[in-house]
């Protein structure tokens, strides 16, 4: 059974092989002990705490396959981007350049920076080991969030963005930051990336161009990659369209990839997702494919059941009694559910 849960401190090293595999370009989980640990304990500190509205906090989940105890994937939530520390981005915008006398007119392509998102929850850190992707566990990755923040709202803004990891080459350089690296920055794309991971990011406005640069001055391999996703990146990408997201012309600073963003209350799965209380049967073959999860914080479990039968009438979700352990509640409890029809692995 695959079971998502806040991380723990016992899930250290699994979280470290997921850092190391990810790459440097997944600047949100970076291979340095005292960031993860301190991710950990952010956590810990974050679902604990008495929030009436998003400040400084961060909950990051795990994906657990109980058969075997391995921890296979991450996915997280930032509350409020850009508080204590600018969340950069370059908006991609226009410049005309005309002359009536002339009757010559030209639009170029502008790239500012700006961190127009100060406030904004933020959607971060979903990886899937290799070796684990394919079926459900991409879905439930994702999704479980917009459960997480239906249910407690009040954790997050009314705005939600998410970044997308952009092209790179297979060593794992941006052809974007390339370009950058060689004319302004002097600084390889994994150690930028590492230190953006590490929140080291004061090199930003030191650095990189305080005016807007035009688009046609970057090489042609830079260009090609303005607001595209890495090959890896696509099936996220579909979703997070699919539940309202679009891209408004906002990039990452280092490897240029979109960033999308959608109100909170405007989100698919937030909007469509429900509470019901739960029972708990042992025969239950019901022929709906949920993804349920309890309504705690601490304790928060979330879980697909591919046979669950939904009475409408008592709003009661019945599901077998073979998740009733992993989902850490009893009968009468109260759960938050998405239908997700009937899905082939």
């Amino acid at each position: 059974m695959l079971v998502i849960r806040p991380i723990q401190a016992s899930d250290y090293e699994s979280l470290r092989h997921i850092a190391i595999e990810s790459g440097p370009g997944f600047t949100s989980l970076v291979d340095d002990p005292d960031l993860l640990h301190g991710k950990i304990e952010r956590t810990q500190r974050s679902l604990a705490a008495d929030v009436t509205g998003p400040g400084d906090e961060g909950y990051l989940l795990v994906l657990e396959d109980t058969d075997s105890g391995e921890v296979i994937g991450t996915t997280a939530i930032e509350a409020a981007v850009g508080l204590s520390t600018p969340l950069y981005h370059y908006h991609v915008g226009k410049s005309v350049h005309q002359s009536a006398q002339l009757g010559i007119q030209n639009v170029v392509t502008t790239l500012t920076v700006c961190n127009n998102y100060m406030g904004c929850s933020e959607l971060c850190s979903l990886y899937l080991l290799n070796g684990h992707r394919g079926g459900m566990a991409g879905r439930l990755l994702s999704k479980v969030r917009f459960l997480l923040m239906a249910q407690h709202p009040q954790r997050f803004s009314d705005f939600v963005i998410a970044q997308m990891l952009g092209v790179a080459d297979e060593n794992g350089v941006s052809p974007f930051w390339s370009w950058l690296e060689k004319n302004f920055v002097k600084l390889d794309f994994s150690t930028a990336s590492r230190m953006v991971g590490s929140g080291n990011k004061a090199f930003v406005p030191e650095l990189m161009p305080r005016h807007p640069i035009y688009s046609n001055l970057l090489s042609d391999e830079a260009q090609a990659v303005i607001g595209q996703v890495h090959s890896k990146t696509e099936p996220a990408l579909r979703m997070l369209k699919n539940e309202g997201f679009n891209h408004r012309g906002y990039i990452d600073l280092f490897d240029a990839g979109p960033t999308v963003e959608a109100p909170l209350n405007s989100i698919k799965s937030v909007r469509d997702s429900q509470l019901a209380r739960v029972e708990f049967k042992p025969e239950c073959q019901g022929q709906s494919c949920v993804m349920v999860s309890n309504t705690g914080l601490t304790d928060f479990r979330a879980l697909i059941c591919e046979h669950a039968d939904f009475n409408a009438q008592d709003q009661c979700l019945i599901l077998p009694s073979s998740v009733q352990q992993h989902l850490n509640i009893s009968n009468g409890d109260a759960v938050r559910f998405l239908d997700m029809g009937r899905i082939s692995a």
